[in-house]
């Protein structure tokens, strides 16, 4: 007579145990590498971005011979202020003026201290100084 046997395979608790605790493990140590160059990569977004506005400022002085006023800010760049007769822009390729990385404005002052005008970042704490991730992304530098 013929007996049917059921082999049954598959993983036992104690090797699902296993893989989950290596994998809990991988998950310590790459996490934080991760997230660290995360910071820095927004740090450097910041800093292409200011570059972009720097320029686009620049090609604004060139068509109408001087900086945006502190009132008309970096909205210049995108729409033609009211007592602009020159203005060839918008010299921006987006409808709206770029946020830093952290989605806060771009700090722009005129006369500025460290030059014609100062553009920056406060960074991911929102506050002068810091470090790292926190440090300010200054356009003067």
């Amino acid at each position: 007579m013929y007996t049917q046997h059921s082999k049954q395979s598959g993983f036992t608790l104690l090797e699902l145990l296993v893989v989950l605790g290596i994998i809990a493990m991988l998950a310590g140590i790459v996490g934080p590498q991760v997230m660290k160059h995360m910071g820095e990569s927004k740090v450097k977004a910041a800093k292409v971005q200011i570059e972009e506005l720097m320029a686009s400022l620049d090609m604004y002085k060139l068509d109408l011979g001087n900086y945006p006023s502190q009132e008309q800010g970096l909205n210049a760049l995108i729409e033609s202020p009211d007592s602009t007769k020159n203005w060839n822009g918008p010299y921006l390729r987006k409808s709206k003026v770029p946020v830093d990385p952290w989605q806060n404005p771009y700090i722009y002052t005129f006369p500025g201290k460290h030059g014609k005008f100062d553009l920056s970042s406060l960074g991911a704490d929102s506050v002068e100084g810091g470090e790292g991730e926190d440090r300010d992304v200054l356009g003067w530098e």
